[in-house]
């Protein structure tokens, strides 16, 4: 199944290697788990791990994804193999970036989904809130985020785009806090969003859930034939997989989302991460296990996709919208529709 094909390594020190066409999980020297290659799409690997080089090779040839991430998640290095996908898709990409009008649709509609994704977020909290003033106090945010949608249709250039949606992304982080159920709420105070280190706990939770859901539509948009380097809200810059972080714009407040049910579950306390010096927080190991656990229970959950009128788990929707994008660059009269849940 395409939801159960990546493998995420989060035990330090593991130790991957090839067996016959099975990639072999070794903790200090003891085989954990053998997967057979053929059920696997993509590897990522969290901090330190070892891997061989048969095993590298073996994937690469396979076209199986080969990523390496830091213990708090962030993004360090890809391998993969020759790069498929259709030559004359990507060429119509390249000359769509290059045309402003379209560059800056595109980005809108990047945005509006974000927007509208966080609305929601807020909404439900204020409709699940205990306390009116806490209820009122979302339901203003979430009616400001509605301001910000309305003023989307009359920006005219990228730069006033991204300062409606970093405006935007203030409020709603401004809200956040509200939505922690009041007991654990010491514990996982958010002051905004803060990254590279996080700063908080809530914050480390984000950047872990990001990181994931980066990967998953990079990956999408490389099964759809795209360039995930080649994007239209996020400025081109060497090293930076600009489009897949436009398509991770509509998906963000799901992984926000699952943060908040793993604090409000209680399924996460102040043991399960780490204080560093400096101020950075991460995830202890074990709590690593549950979020990505979490993480890919939730992606199993059936959604309805407004634009195909029918029911489909929660992981496919970035395959999904990876193709409504290459059929927007490929045609005229088919503007891209960011996923939004009814």
């Amino acid at each position: 199944m395409q939801l159960l094909n990546t493998l995420y390594v989060t035990t330090a020190d593991t130790y991957l290697r090839l067996d016959n066409d099975t990639l072999r999980v070794e903790v200090e020297q003891e085989t954990r788990l053998r997967v057979p290659l053929h059920h696997l799409s993509a590897v990522v690997c969290f901090g330190h791990t070892g891997l061989s080089a048969p095993l590298m090779h073996r994937l690469a040839e396979g076209g199986i994804a080969l990523v390496l991430l830091d213990d708090n998640g962030r993004f360090k290095a890809r391998l993969e193999g020759a790069v498929t996908g259709n030559v004359l898709l990507r060429q119509a990409q390249f000359g769509r970036v290059a045309d402003p009008a379209f560059t800056l649709d595109m980005a809108r509609a990047c945005v509006a989904g974000k927007i509208k994704n966080t609305r929601q977020v807020l909404q439900r909290g204020a409709r699940e809130a205990k306390s009116e003033d806490e209820a009122q106090v979302l339901t203003r945010l979430a009616d400001d985020l509605a301001a910000s949608l309305r003023a989307l249709t009359g920006t005219t250039s990228l730069d006033a785009l991204r300062g409606i949606e970093g405006e935007a992304a203030r409020q709603y982080f401004s809200g956040l806090n509200l939505l922690v159920r009041p007991e654990s709420r010491a514990v996982f105070q958010m002051d905004g969003r803060t990254r590279r280190p996080p700063r908080d706990r809530f914050n480390a939770m984000l950047s872990f859930l990001y990181s994931m859901w980066m990967n998953d539509c990079r990956s999408a948009l490389e099964a759809a034939g795209l360039d995930p380097q080649v994007g239209f809200l996020h400025a081109l810059r060497p090293g930076r997989a600009a489009l897949a972080l436009d398509l991770m714009e509509e998906f963000r407040p799901w992984a926000d989302r699952l943060a908040l049910t793993l604090i409000n579950r209680g399924q996460l306390d102040a043991d399960d991460f780490v204080l560093r010096e400096g101020g950075g927080v991460l995830l202890e190991p074990d709590a690593r296990k549950a979020v990505v656990v979490a993480y890919q229970e939730r992606k199993r959950d059936e959604i309805n996709h407004p634009l195909l009128a029918q029911s489909v788990p929660l992981g496919l929707v970035p395959l999904v919208q990876a193709r409504l994008m290459a059929r927007s660059l490929r045609d005229d009269g088919a503007p891209y529709v960011p996923f939004v849940a009814k």
